[in-house]
């Protein structure tokens, strides 16, 4: 019997973190971090049973939340009524009918609302073949050949800069060692670094207390937030370096506050406190202004969490205008363009140390990463993945992080499927934990 989406949930999800400033920084300054969550219902392989579910979601800070699941909901006939995919074909094909949509593809092209819910789908239809696979997303990808991945792959728009057969070269070369760099994944984990203790809403003596836990945690780097004012960052930058010692990597990251100029000039002021990468200097779509700000000071740069898709990924990559990528697996159009992007970054050498700051992203982005070492890059050298130590008990599959390390996720799926208790709970408007708060909203309305 063909396993068909019969079922398809969108929900509001959003948790009032505003209210004790987590996830603050200087363009960002009070948000409440929230899921616009699908859910991917199929039929089981005997008549009338449900068979496994498939999860996704994307991330937002708060209001808008409601416009991205709606764009998600946009989305059903594209999978409703639909066999479930199994398959990279299956896969690619639902890729590119999600992210092809003529008429919703003019609302982007490829960027924004419209791209970032079809990456949920397409993430939440990825959850759903692991389970059928009984495998964790990592290990599903990891497990497919090179023809196979390539075939994931959209080259549209890529191949001034990478080819199907460069891509395949890239891949055929990382196979033989597969096996091993498995075996050391599922022993040793995979290096993480935490912004826990770097919100900028935070006072110093939080500030401190929590880079210094960090320390003992066993994380050998955190980031701090900064932007905002410059003396406050100098102040801040170097409480945090007088509590972690000169061996402990700090990054800092600046969310797009700046102009170039500004970047220069903020950046001179922070190097003598060794600031491992400067984050998002300037805006996400400025190829020439990150290209600048890496040229112009000491302090490597970092970006992609807001790139919109792989094309802005091309151009960072052939400008030299960035030493880190930071991919997100919410942000653009899930797995598949994803692997672009790390293909990408494997072309051009470029480490890539993923974004993870946000409800549910930590679990999500772990397989990505893993999946690079393992299949793409073959390396760990210099790479790190985000740590947030925020909302993780609202996930059946949360993240478990040792000694500084992701352990490699056993469960088949995602890792994205969020507890029906949370969901319930925190669905916006009429949940108990907003409706709890609807009287003091209007008070102060």
């Amino acid at each position: 019997m063909t396993q068909t989406v019969t079922g398809f949930e969108v929900h509001d999800i959003r948790f009032p973190t505003s209210e004790q400033l987590d996830g603050s920084d200087a363009m960002n300054p009070d948000p409440d971090y929230s899921a616009a969550y699908v859910v991917l219902r199929t039929t089981g392989t005997d008549p009338g049973a449900a068979g496994p579910e498939g999860h996704g979601f994307c991330f937002t800070i708060g209001r808008g939340n409601e416009v991205m699941a709606a764009a998600i909901e946009s989305l059903r006939p594209h999978v409703v009524g639909r066999p479930a995919p199994r398959t990279a074909a299956d896969l690619a094909a639902l890729s590119r009918a999600l992210t092809h949509d003529s008429q919703l593809r003019w609302l982007g092209p490829e960027k924004g609302v419209t791209h970032m819910a079809a990456g949920a789908v397409l993430n939440a239809a990825w959850d759903l073949a692991a389970k059928n696979a009984r495998l964790p997303v990592w290990e599903l990808l990891a497990a497919m050949t090179p023809e196979e991945l390539v075939s994931l792959v959209d080259f549209r728009h890529l191949t001034d800069a990478l080819t199907p057969d460069e891509a395949l070269a890239l891949l055929r070369a990382a196979a033989p060692g597969r096996a091993e760099r498995t075996a050391r994944l599922r022993a040793e984990g995979y290096p993480a670094y935490t912004t826990s203790p770097g919100w900028l809403g935070y006072p110093d003596t939080r500030l401190v207390a929590l880079a210094e836990q960090a320390v003992a945690d066993g994380f050998g780097q955190i980031k701090l937030k900064v932007g905002a004012d410059l003396d406050d960052d100098v102040r801040r930058l170097g409480l945090a370096r007088a509590a972690v010692g000169p061996g402990v990597r700090i990054a800092v990251d600046a969310n797009q506050r700046w102009d170039v100029p500004e970047a220069l000039r903020w950046m001179a002021a922070l190097a003598p406190y060794a600031p491992h990468w400067i984050e998002e200097p300037t805006s996400p779509d400025d190829i020439l202004g990150h290209a600048a700000v890496r040229a112009g000071q000491p302090v490597k740069v970092a970006t992609g969490e807001h790139a919109a898709n792989r094309i802005v990924f091309k151009q960072l990559l052939q400008a030299g205008a960035v030493d880190y990528v930071q991919i997100d697996a919410a942000r653009v159009g899930g797995v598949n363009e994803n692997l672009a992007i790390l293909l990408l970054a494997a072309k051009f050498g470029v480490p890539v140390c993923p974004h993870a700051g946000g409800v549910g992203l930590c679990e999500l982005v772990q397989h990505l990463a893993m999946f690079d070492y393992i299949a793409v890059s073959g390396s760990r050298d210099d790479r790190v993945i985000e740590y947030v130590d925020h909302l993780h008990e609202h996930f059946a599959d949360p993240v478990v992080i040792v000694e500084g390390r992701y352990t490699a996720p056993t469960a088949p799926g995602f890792s994205a499927r969020m507890l029906p208790a949370s969901i319930a709970a925190y669905r916006y408007p009429d949940g108990p934990v907003w409706a709890a708060r609807r009287p003091a909203e209007e008070a102060t309305a």
